[in-house]
């Protein structure tokens, strides 16, 4: 065998080359109370038991009648759970919580400034608000069964309540995450077809209260550009009884929420008995170009299927108090900032603001004030929390029995100061890989069961059964040294029902690669494409190396970004790392490599040289970047997550586009200087 043919992959594959971590173990105390400790759940979910286990997490909720059959394949890949159940989501998360626990906290609101008082809505005042919002959405705008809303809010105890408010009418809710523009919730508006825009005059951001009805405008405009017509936009105000924005009111469409919910005092509204197949909302992915995809949530699969992980995998207590630090513009806060732990009536946190402001021991102050005893965040917000404020965790009091990392793969660095520093050794983490496409968890540990493993998500969840395949659709098997690209061989309840309507991309996109017979009905031919790269190692657990697009070809090694950008952060000096590739004549493609210091070190040739040498040590030579760029920040977008577009414009000498919509984007021009010079 040639030389060559030992370091070429296929297409879909990627040569792994780091080690694997090892285990830590969850405390003996968390296990005790743990929701789940029997291991033979996995066997009760297994292939042998699909799809009828999914009966233990739908059996979780109340339903006004049982279903007929737990799984419909007539319309694969479209599939429908629970087909001719009755149930409501509305009625899920709030009324079945009353008789014992009315009085319980459901949400706690924090406002970004300090000064302000937080709310803390018990389960009644949230009864009581959503009715009344209900009735106003149903009487006032003329919202009905199947109609579709847009709601372009940030994160206010506001979002859920009206999110909440249209499933108990049976209204299907699409979000935009508050901090996209108005053009993007316009687009959003065309898609879905809504005729009512429901926003907030402003919110606190870094401080500084943003006029947010600005956006409302754009918004509409490019709806109706679009051939898309706003009857109503209906407008929270950030301080009841006051507006708060500079843009001005359009007489005859624009209404203060406020004002009107006067006429709807105490009207309580009957939830709508949903058919559990019937869509709940929709949630746009933001892609870079093209149309975006509104993905289509069902109402029973998608709640049975966020409640049993958010029972299973996340813990979640109706004692405990849990902090989703997420924006409730993504998935992650639809399904475990709202329906999942309100579902299994848990005290769930809002909190409005950026995680830094005032400082950076703003969480944990959070934190220790709430007596918050689950922890849920991105690995963006704990390598910020990392670069900035190492050692505030430690100023406060606070204990969490549980942390949960989620929305791309997690170095072992940065998870190691997670557990350490953050959870005081003394919580439970679950690593969790899904997407907004999945509903909810497909890996993650079981904290209860399994031990923890940095940088790994972990095994499959129960009911889920990845398969890891090559490119003509062979199985890379367990061990095997290489990745490729992880499906799903089976269906499960969480997963979306088809892109909102465009059925033809939905299948093209998801499941065309891999299908076995596009005419059958048995998902059995039908495996679900994730579009990520992964390897599955010998104990089972998988690590998830990012989108199949984000690998840079060396030479016919291909070598996953996150792998480069988890051993540039080995080195104590680097808070954050980004790799992109570079046009190179001989190799094809080589690597650029960014990373941004921890506060007071200062860039040199001696931290860039120590890096450049942690890559080769840790993956090899082939993994030697072509320069160690130093740079005072990292571009990134208001969810706070890289630009590694920007860069790579930067690096390959190319036009990085509009960058006015970044959080930071006066940065751009500053490596721009550094790089192009």
């Amino acid at each position: 065998m040639t030389e060559k043919a030992n370091v070429e992959t296929s297409e879909a594959e990627i040569a792994v080359h780091m080690q694997e971590e090892a285990y830590f173990y969850p405390p003996r105390d968390f296990v005790a109370q743990a929701n789940m400790t029997d291991e033979s759940i996995y066997d009760r979910f297994s292939l042998d038991n699909f799809p009828n286990c999914f009966k233990e997490y739908a059996d979780m909720l109340d339903w006004y009648e049982y279903w007929d059959e737990i799984l419909d394949t007539s319309d694969a890949p479209c599939y429908k759970w629970f087909k001719g159940g009755k149930i409501n989501a509305s009625y899920n998360c709030i009324d079945r919580h009353l008789p014992k626990n009315k009085n319980k906290t459901a949400i706690h609101f924090v406002p970004e400034l300090e000064e302000d008082a937080v709310q803390h809505i018990t389960y009644q005042e949230l009864y009581v608000r959503v009715n009344e919002m209900a009735a106003l959405l149903r009487d006032f705008a003329g919202l009905k069964r199947g109609d579709r809303v847009t709601l372009h809010l940030p994160m206010s105890a506001e979002l859920p309540i009206t999110m909440l408010a249209c499933a108990r009418l049976g209204v299907i809710h699409s979000q935009v995450f508050g901090g996209f523009s108005g053009k993007a919730a316009g687009d959003r508006i065309e898609d879905s077809g809504s005729r009512v825009l429901i926003t907030m005059d402003s919110y606190y951001r870094g401080g500084k209260l943003l006029d947010h009805k600005k956006k409302a405008e754009e918004a509409v405009a490019k709806a109706a550009e679009d051939g898309q017509v706003v009857d109503k936009v209906l407008i929270w105000q950030r301080y009841p009884g006051k507006y708060s924005a500079a843009t001005p009111i359009v007489e005859g469409r624009d209404f203060m929420i406020n004002d009107v919910l006067k006429d709807f005092y105490g009207v309580r509204v009957e939830p709508e008995r949903m058919n559990a197949e019937d869509p709940l909302f929709l949630m746009y992915t933001s892609g870079t170009t093209g149309k975006p995809k509104g993905c289509q949530h069902g109402t029973g699969g998608y709640l049975a299927y966020v409640t049993g992980t958010s029972k299973y995998v996340q813990d979640i207590h109706p004692e405990d108090v849990y902090w989703c630090m997420a924006d409730i513009g993504w998935i992650t806060g639809h399904s475990y900032i709202v329906y999942g732990p309100l579902s299994l009536c848990a005290s769930s946190v809002i909190y409005e603001g950026i995680p830094n402001y005032p400082d950076p021991g703003r969480p944990w102050r959070i934190a220790q004030n709430l007596d918050v005893n689950i922890f849920h965040t991105a690995p963006t917000a704990i390598r910020a929390l990392r670069k900035i404020g190492p050692d505030e965790p430690a100023k406060y009091n606070y204990k969490f029995k549980h942390m949960t990392t989620v929305g791309e793969p997690i170095e072992p660095e940065v998870w190691k100061w997670y557990y350490k520093v953050v959870g005081k050794e003394k919580a439970a983490i679950v690593d969790t890989w899904w997407q907004t496409e999945t509903g909810g968890f497909l890996c993650s540990t079981l904290p209860g069961i399994s031990p923890m493993k940095p940088g790994s998500a972990g095994m499959a969840v129960p009911g889920i059964h990845p398969i890891i395949l090559d490119d003509e659709g062979k199985e890379l098997p367990r061990g095997a040294g290489k990745a490729g690209n992880i499906c799903i061989q089976n269906p499960w309840p969480g997963m979306f029902q088809t892109i909102w309507g465009d059925r033809d991309r939905f299948v093209t996109n998801y499941f065309a690669r891999y299908c076995k017979n596009p005419k059958s009905k048995d998902w059995r031919d039908w495996p679900y494409l994730t579009g990520d790269a992964a390897v599955e190692a010998p104990d089972g657990y998988y690590r998830i190396l990012g989108r199949i697009d984000d690998v840079i070809n060396v030479s016919g090694h291909r070598l996953g970004t996150k792998e480069l950008e988890s051993a540039a952060l080995v080195v104590e000096e680097v808070a954050e790392a980004a790799v992109v590739p570079v046009k190179d004549d001989i190799k094809g493609v080589v690597p650029d490599l960014y990373v941004a210091l921890k506060p007071g070190f200062d860039a040199s040739d001696a931290i860039a040289k120590k890096i450049m040498d942690a890559l080769i040590s840790e993956i090899g030579p082939i993994a030697k970047p072509r320069k160690v760029w130093i740079v005072p920040d990292m571009p990134k977008t208001r969810s706070g997550k890289i630009m590694r577009r920007v860069l790579a414009a930067l690096s390959n000498n190319n036009d990085v586009g509009d960058v006015m919509t970044l959080a930071n984007p006066d940065v751009v021009e500053l490596i721009k200087n550094q790089v192009q010079k």
